[in-house]
């Protein structure tokens, strides 16, 4: 059974347009005004100008009259859409090989078997719905078995994001309104006028009046919100997307007939790309089953290659997750993330290469589901959080190195533990300190190491400072605590103390 994501972008036109031109104050109200002849009126709203009362459908010569410095701005469609395009373009390389545009204000993609290399449905739906935060885009984010309920249920919704478990469709949609089934405004406004309010209420009523009366198209989407009838997602290409596939003439469906056919398709695919001098970093096996359902696998590499036998084993090691149903009569291979690879000649040498790479073991375990391979790289800065970031485990190095002056922990903990701890102000180091319950007696300590806070970050830094102690206890064990501030002045920090690593 599939697994859709749908995406709602409810204030796209107006973040499209404060992205487009950044010298529109942050706490200026923003519309987006259309127009049809001589009438015009407010087709997106920003959150500013939704709390001053301001809504979609309002005339515009209303809503200039309420609001003083209201900056109002022509809708234009065709942008709107574009920039839809974008994001989804992005969303197709990042998390799903089936990824579509739910114009005019959504994605929608097909994350079966690919949400374990996000970690898991919960972590796949914060992240993405925290990238399009992060690019200026508030965003909600449903996970359902059916793209109907999962497009009316994150139109609908307050919260952020939600998961539908599998097989609780019609309890999750029972009562959202008929506005959610997108059927055209006509049709939803002559069914209210009938008394039906709910999908449910809908649901349990005969359907052939229905269908004598408005036609197939209710039956249509009652069962495709319910999933009784297919809905397939035709997956967004791009001009710069090198794609082949092979039809059959009679649908295939032997383990042995598609690894055959995915090494051919994959040789193919390599050739298209060393005309072009590309590389592939993500490659998306689409099945198109006759069934009208679609399936997808992806094949992800932590450098650009074009080797016709490795990327042959990454699809071979997961063709048993196809499921062919009732036969296969379409497969395509897309390279959705590329970039350039030259050939390079092998210098013949005397002398073995010592320089181990690891990258195919980085593949495996990448296609596997162990999506957070990583290695640590060091950052310019004193503030031990900060002085570590996480690259990817093939990236080249930047020619920074650890700080050896002073020692560092073994492990530096996600975020500091408040500690209770008997100390002499200012300078001494701790007699003791209770940490998650347990006392602990300091045997020998060193320090301070004196922190100073990073004034070119933010004023709030300007005078903070943390005193940073090595100390161990009566049964060895060795512990990084600081205090904040420098044990005088109040306005240096709050002079509590924290666990912030352990040493081994």
């Amino acid at each position: 059974m599939s697994r859709v994501v749908s995406v709602f972008l409810p204030t796209l036109p107006t973040d499209r347009v404060r992205r487009a031109d950044p010298s529109i104050a942050a706490e200026t109200p923003l519309v987006v005004v259309a127009r049809s002849g001589s009438k015009r009126w407010l087709s997106a709203v920003d959150p500013n100008a939704a709390k001053l009362g301001l809504h979609v459908g309002m005339p515009a010569a209303k809503a200039q009259a309420l609001v003083q410095g209201l900056h109002m701005v022509d809708a234009d469609p065709a942008a709107d859409l574009a920039a839809l395009e974008r994001l989804t373009l992005w969303a197709l390389t990042q998390y799903s090989p089936v990824v579509a545009i739910d114009p005019p204000d959504g994605i929608v993609m097909d994350t079966e078997g690919a949400d374990h290399l996000q970690g898991g449905e919960e972590l796949m739906l914060s992240g993405l719905v925290n990238r399009f935060r992060a690019k200026g885009l508030p965003a909600r984010a449903v996970v359902a078995d059916t793209w109907g309920a999962a497009h009316g249920l994150a139109r609908l919704m307050t919260e952020k994001t939600q998961i539908i478990g599998r097989g609780k469709t019609a309890d999750a949609v029972a009562r959202l309104p008929l506005l959610s089934l997108r059927l055209n405004t006509e049709t939803v406004a002559t069914l209210r006028m009938l008394g039906f309010k709910t999908v449910g209420e809908l649901a349990a009523t005969p359907r052939a009046p229905l269908t004598l009366r408005f036609g197939p198209e209710i039956g249509r989407r009652l069962d495709q919100m319910f999933g009784r009838v297919a809905e397939p997602i035709d997956p967004i290409r791009s001009p710069n997307i090198v794609e082949v596939h092979r039809a059959f003439a009679e649908p295939i469906g032997a383990a042995e007939t598609i690894v055959k056919y995915v090494s051919r398709l994959v040789a193919e695919l390599c050739l298209e790309l060393q005309a072009k001098g590309l590389g592939v970093r993500r490659t998306d096996l689409i099945v198109h089953r006759v069934d009208n359902t679609i399936q997808a696998l992806r094949a992800g590499t932590a450098k650009p290659v074009r080797d016709v036998v490795w990327l042959t084993k990454l699809f071979n090691d997961r063709i048993e997750k196809i499921d062919p149903g009732f036969g296969i009569e379409k497969l395509c291979l897309a390279a959705t993330m590329i970039e350039p690879l030259d050939d390079r000649q092998m210098v013949s040498s005397l002398v073995e290469a010592t320089d181990v790479d690891v990258t195919s073991l980085i593949d495996v375990l990448g296609n596997r589901g162990t999506q957070r391979i990583y290695r640590l790289a060091p950052i310019a800065s004193d503030v031990p959080e900060r002085s570590v970031k996480r690259v990817s485990p093939v990236a080249e190095e930047e020619g920074r190195t650890w700080p050896t002056i002073w020692p560092r922990p073994v492990r530096l903990m996600h975020r500091p533990e408040l500690i209770e701890v008997i100390a002499l102000l200012p300078d001494h180091p701790p007699v003791s300190f209770t940490w998650r319950g347990k006392r602990r007696r300091v045997k020998r300590a060193d320090g301070p190491e004196r922190i100073f806070g990073e004034w070119w970050r933010r004023t709030s830094e300007w005078v903070a400072i943390r005193d940073y102690f090595a100390v161990e206890d009566e049964a060895g064990e060795r512990y990084w605590i600081y205090r904040s501030g420098n044990g005088v002045d109040p306005e240096t920090g709050t002079h509590r103390w924290f666990i912030h690593g352990t040493f081994a």
